[in-house]
């Protein structure tokens, strides 16, 4: 006898799990970078704060870590939305709001960063 297995989600586990974990040790460098420059900055004002975030190094370690708590946020975000919210029409509205919303926040900070 054979039974049937029925398969509910998409089964993301693994790769989430990972794309986790990775998205917050890019996060933890980045954390410590910019804590690094804070510490070692003598003068610690807006000359010097925004002249930290001229560089093309930091521009792209910044929008890095943007990017990875995009992802972080998208994968535990759906992941909640998979959990408690039941009807398929009600998650779907909410997962693509999410979604345009980190869309906007992308491109907010690539404006911001490349506008210094």
């Amino acid at each position: 006898m054979t039974t049937r297995r029925i398969v509910v989600g998409a089964h993301y586990g693994l790769r989430d799990w990972l794309a986790q974990r990775v998205s917050a040790v890019v996060l933890l460098a980045y954390t410590l970078l910019l804590l690094g420059a804070v510490l070692f900055t003598r003068d610690l004002d807006y000359g010097s704060w925004a002249g930290l975030f001229t560089t093309v190094w930091m521009k792209v370690a910044t929008l890095l870590a943007v990017l990875a708590l995009i992802w972080h946020a998208w994968v535990g975000v759906r992941d909640i939305y998979m959990d408690y919210i039941k009807p398929t029409g009600v998650r779907l509205v909410l997962q693509v709001a999410t979604v345009v919303a980190l869309v906007g926040y992308a491109i907010w900070a690539v404006i911001i960063l490349w506008r210094v």
